[in-house]
């Protein structure tokens, strides 16, 4: 089912034309304000999520330099409670979220060779809810509100802060889900959607189903807190137990979704090669998706004890392999199909361009997360109890791997639809590098933290200052290990505003002119707009005869 409209509305094309005589300040603020260019859109949200995310890097450096020395010799105890959570909440609700929907707004409706987004408006509102919602969360926090936090209005303001962030992912997600359904161009069926506007499908699905249960259960918390009952969630202490699946894996994985598809996508790209199989790699991506009913029924430790037999270990194993193995599984079997792509694709000489490093180190790292989720359920290894909840620094470990790898992928988005978004290209020169120190930095952060683990290095989503000071307070075979998450935190804290600075600058500065509307050499639609694409992104929409249109018309591809 398609709902396009074929023929551009002569009223925005117009208006297009006429704001492009050097508006006013005021007015480009207004435009972009007001926008209902999911281009626009999206780019805001990005924005603001690499924003958080720089800030959530920056943090988790400073504590880890806390964590090294004396309590309260670099932070003060009474701030380290509350500066934890503004890290693990921006690195999810804050950081990847935004960052990952707002790439999926601005390119997928281009690439299902939609003229907007469905309800763009309110995908507008979504970003507006996210960012209100996401900044009332810090203010509460630094006035000592948040999980265990001493100031009663300050928790409440964090409760709704925290909810009305997460209704703007959901207005968000609802906007993409129902444009990949139901506005594509004529002949583009599901089995033709490009992999990237598929995974993102699947992201916006898993955000929807999983993020109102937190909803829920914020709206439960505030007004447990505000009756002053205390009987049911245990009072301001017991707040980071019950949200903090949220921020951990395998819930942050549902975002990392898109991620995995652009990194799938790049791969026929760079190798010049129809993706084989597309069926079954549609179906991988999918199976990653499955985490998301971990998150909806808030059981994030699915746990197996091979010591046990009989019918303790079958209870165990089923939702085990469910939860942790279907997601692994799908994340192989993605790897497996895009590896058979570049075998099939070496013989033509592969074009290895910036955003395919990015997309595929990121894969890479998303896949290591995914991997650890699994191992960690295993109780044997007493990386995490089951019972108290209380976890070993591996589950940050996952989380880093999880989210800093998705965030590389999209960062390689931003690269790879940079001439639809300005019109111009930004050079590889200036941006593999920091693919590569971000990928270093990943590992160093996460790694780390993975052997920390073992070392019984305690960590998690902190509800109490009894759990910060365990938190705070380094094993003494851990040092070495903080230091280089340390370092590597720094190596990502770097990355992220190298990139963001790439970004602010303006084009003609930092990029190369092309008239070439397809550098990269792209098979899906959108690389037959204009560079940069209208608001209304294409004159004449043309029938989809094929997942890959650009490809069957280029000679080499028509040869094939």
């Amino acid at each position: 089912m398609t709902t396009i409209e074929t023929h551009p509305d002569d009223s925005v094309a117009a208006t297009t034309a006429g704001d492009s005589t050097v508006p006013s300040f005021i007015t480009g603020v207004g435009d972009w304000v007001t926008t209902t260019d999911h281009k626009k859109i999206g780019r805001l949200s990005t924005g603001f999520g690499l924003l958080v995310l720089l800030a959530a890097a920056v943090l988790a450096l400073l504590l880890d330099i806390e964590r090294l020395g004396d309590p309260g010799s670099f932070i003060d105890t009474g701030a380290q409670l509350q500066l934890i959570q503004m890290y693990r909440i921006g690195l999810v609700v804050g950081g990847i979220a935004p960052l990952a929907l707002g790439l999926a707004v601005a390119a997928v409706p281009m690439q299902l060779g939609a003229r907007q987004i469905a309800f763009p408006r309110v995908a507008l509102a979504g970003f507006y809810t996210w960012l209100g919602g996401t900044a009332l969360v810090y203010v509460s926090l630094a006035l000592n509100g948040g999980a265990g936090g001493g100031d009663a209005d300050m928790v409440d303001l964090f409760l709704t802060g925290l909810g009305l962030a997460v209704l703007g992912l959901c207005a968000t997600a609802m906007s993409l889900g129902t444009t990949v359904l139901t506005t594509r161009a004529p002949g583009m069926t599901m089995r033709r959607v490009p992999v990237f506007a598929w995974s993102s499908l699947i992201g916006a699905i898993a955000t929807v189903l999983v993020m109102p249960v937190l909803v829920g259960v914020l709206i439960y918390l505030y007004v447990d807190h505000r009756l002053g009952s205390q009987a049911n969630f245990m009072g301001v202490e017991g707040i980071g137990a019950w949200i903090g699946w949220a921020f951990t894996v395998p819930t942050v994985v549902i975002f990392a979704i898109p991620a995995v598809g652009f990194a799938a996508e790049q791969f026929a790209v760079a190798f010049k090669s129809r993706q084989p199989m597309r069926g079954f790699l549609f179906a991988g991506i999918a199976l990653i998706g499955v985490t998301a009913y971990a998150g909806a029924t808030q059981q994030f430790v699915h746990d197996v004890t091979f010591d046990a037999s009989g019918e303790t270990f079958i209870r165990g194993a089923v939702p085990f392999l469910m939860f942790a193995g279907l997601p692994l599984l799908g994340v192989l079997l993605v790897l497996m199909l895009v590896l058979l792509t570049a075998k099939d694709g070496a013989k033509r000489g592969p074009s290895v361009r910036a955003p395919f490093v990015f997309g595929f180190l990121g894969l890479l790292l998303v896949a290591v997360g995914i991997a650890a989720n699994f191992v960690q359920g295993i109780t044997d290894l007493e990386l995490i109890d089951p019972l108290t909840n209380t976890a070993t620094t591996f589950e940050e470990g996952a989380t880093l791997f999880v989210v800093y790898g998705a965030a590389l992928a999209m960062l390689g988005g931003l690269v790879y639809w940079a001439p639809k978004f300005r019109g111009s290209l930004i050079p590889d020169k200036q941006v593999l590098p920091l693919a590569l120190l971000g990928a270093l930095g990943t590992v160093l952060a996460g790694g780390a933290l993975l052997v920390a683990g073992f070392l019984d290095q305690i960590g998690g989503f902190p509800a109490s200052q009894a759990e910060v000071d365990q938190i705070m307070t380094a094993a003494d075979d851990a040092d070495i290990w903080i230091t280089l998450s340390l370092i590597g935190q720094g190596l990502v804290a770097l990355t992220l505003l190298a990139f963001g600075g790439l970004l602010l600058k303006p084009a003609g500065d930092t990029d190369d002119d092309t008239d070439d509307i397809n550098p990269y050499g792209g098979q899906t639609i959108e690389w037959s707009a204009a560079s940069p694409a209208p608001a209304y992104n294409f004159e004449h929409v043309a029938t989809v005869a094929s997942a890959e249109p650009l490809f069957d018309t280029d000679s080499e591809g028509s040869s094939s």
